[in-house]
């Protein structure tokens, strides 16, 4: 399972699964309103991805230590992220149940990735990754009955919150700038955003397209899907050793700043 999700591949549905987290109101305006400028993603694209994979591959598959030394350090970053009196809702980074929708968020981008891949794994393996998929929540404040026990439970969770979730015009605006990679480099961003947003509204489900304001017809997703596919055999036939480059580096880098006492994010 793991030489799967852990392969550059797991890349491709970020951009959906960060629309996806940025959904539930409270995260949306945390990530907007932070003053932690080291953490923004449109600003420092390179750092926030090496520490949100950092994140996915030392939670999943990181020793005990390694997740304690892991959950100080996003703790760290998060106690300056909570609201203020201007902001319309109010949140705070440390809020066990907005961190469990954002391990959530993850886990469902796990499916995603074996979905690109065309996997259809048993169903106890399915619930080995599920159990396993619990850390992405308790390496913070989440606790451990908090997690839904099994996966029909966690789809019943599921279920409830897409009811609850909403985008303000500014988060709408910020994700937006985000799938068409308005944030770039300007020559990369005309090359690559107009497909990596029809990328990220193939991988998201109705509720979140309709969030964002953004229209798919079904000639394109189709096209797209192809694509998509087309990648999945790519990476399915790279040795793989190069299909985990990624997530090979990030543990090595993770592992060397932990030894080294600097600082993870």
């Amino acid at each position: 399972m793991e030489r799967r999700l852990l392969t550059g591949l797991a890349l491709v549905p970020a951009g959906a699964n960060v629309v996806m987290q940025l959904s539930l109101a409270p995260v949306g305006r945390a990530v907007l309103e932070s003053r932690v400028e080291s953490g923004a993603l449109t600003r420092h694209p390179i750092k926030r991805t090496r520490t949100t994979l950092s994140y996915l591959v030392l939670a999943m598959c990181g020793t005990e230590d390694e997740r304690a030394w892991l959950g100080r350090e996003v703790s760290r970053q998060h106690r300056g992220v909570r609201s203020g009196e201007a902001s319309p809702v109010a949140y705070d980074a440390f809020d066990p149940s907005l961190q469990l929708w954002v391990a959530a968020c993850l886990y469902r981008g796990a499916l995603d990735v074996l979905a690109l891949y065309g996997e259809s794994p048993e169903a106890a393996t399915l619930d080995a990754l599920y159990e396993r998929s619990a850390r992405l929540a308790t390496v913070l404040q989440v606790p451990p009955g908090a997690w839904p026990a099994t996966r029909a439970d966690f789809d019943a969770y599921w279920n409830a919150r897409l009811a609850e979730l909403t985008i303000d015009e500014p988060t709408r605006r910020y994700l937006v700038e985000l799938v068409t990679l308005g944030f770039v480099w300007r020559p990369l961003s005309r090359l690559f955003g107009p497909w990596h947003a029809r990328a990220t509204l193939a991988l998201l489900d109705p509720p979140f397209r309709a969030l964002l304001g953004l229209t798919l017809s079904p000639a394109e997703e189709a096209r797209v899907r192809r694509q998509l596919a087309g990648l999945a055999r790519l990476y399915r036939a790279l040795p793989p050793a190069l299909a985990r480059a990624p997530f090979t580096w990030v543990l090595a880098d993770a592992r060397a700043r932990r030894a080294r006492g600097r600082a993870l994010t």
